[in-house]
């Protein structure tokens, strides 16, 4: 099942209450095409970077069954560039430095490779780029899955609400779900938003879990309480690669099965936040994925007796 994923392939800097890191590698669609790797081996990415991009980085993305054709590199330009600040309780942070670089100009890419693609996920960029990835695709993908945030609601919400009309999930924050939905009640706000366009919304609440909503239909995933987080730079997008992924993977879209993959998502984004960047995605194992995926399971499986 080909599963092409779009976004940003970036150098992150990063400071915690728990240690700081002057450049690493990060970007939505890194990731995503990680997390999604450990699901189906059928990954395959658009994005820019520059010349400075670390080769050894998209080899190891490559060692991860990664398609890299559609991996623009520019030469002579520099690379997407973000530095952030994160608060003591690691909810909040302050960006301290956005250097857009090759993302300035971006015209993604469609390698002809990739026009079997049967699920397609649209990591956070331009509500614009993400609308022309949609349409230079020959065929409509089986399942077209978003993530957006408050910046372009704020300067490009026109643009946004047109996409909104072209996909079938959408994935925000709660304060991005109230934001574009002007509404503070989540059931609100997911009424108002599903009007707009997505059939299904995910509305992901950090370390208190994600909700999933059809229709008249909401399902909750926990987040698994950790003794430590390091860093949460990319747990939404670690988390959306492992909900795709197992979507690709089982080849199924019904809600019942995006429940399965909300947990498969959430255990995914509950390694990531353990080291700095995308580190602990590079040496999962499958056994070490279902062992964490039994621990959602143990912790929200009761028995009651109703009476």
């Amino acid at each position: 099942m080909s599963l092409v994923v779009i976004g940003s392939v970036a150098f992150d800097g990063i400071e915690t209450p728990f240690g700081k890191v002057d450049r690493i590698i990060g970007g939505s669609g890194t990731y995503i095409s990680f997390s999604a790797s450990y699901f189906t081996k059928n990954v395959k990415l658009v994005g820019v970077v520059g010349d400075d991009f670390p080769k050894e980085s998209i080899k190891a993305l490559e060692e991860r069954g990664v398609n890299t054709e559609g991996l623009q590199i520019k030469q002579g330009e520099k690379s997407f560039f973000w530095q952030g600040k994160y608060h003591l309780d690691l909810n909040s942070r302050d960006t301290l430095v956005t250097e857009l670089n090759v993302l300035a100009d971006f015209d993604p890419i469609i390698p002809e490779s990739y026009q079997d693609c049967e699920y397609l996920i649209l990591g956070n960029l331009t509500p614009q780029i993400q609308k022309t990835v949609i349409e230079r695709l020959k065929k409509r993908p089986k399942l077209i899955v978003m993530d957006t945030m408050n910046f372009w609601m704020e300067i490009a919400l026109d643009d946004l609400k047109a996409v909104l009309k072209m996909v079938d999930v959408l994935s925000v924050n709660d304060e991005e779900a109230r934001q574009l939905s002007g509404e503070h009640s989540l059931v609100k706000a997911a009424k108002k938003i599903l009007e707009m366009g997505p059939k299904f919304l995910i509305i992901k609440k950090g370390e208190h879990g994600a909700l999933l909503f059809h229709k008249n239909e909401v399902f909750f995933a926990p987040a698994l309480p950790l003794e430590e987080v390091f860093d949460p730079t990319g747990a939404g997008d670690t988390f959306a690669g492992g909900f795709i992924g197992h979507i690709a993977k089982t080849g199924d879209i019904s809600f019942e099965n995006m429940k399965r993959a909300l947990i498969y998502g959430s255990a995914m984004a509950s390694f990531c936040v353990g080291k700095f960047g995308p580190e602990a995605l590079y040496t999962l194992t499958d056994a070490q994925v279902q062992e964490r995926v039994q621990e959602f399971i143990d912790l929200v499986q009761f028995e009651i007796e109703l009476v």
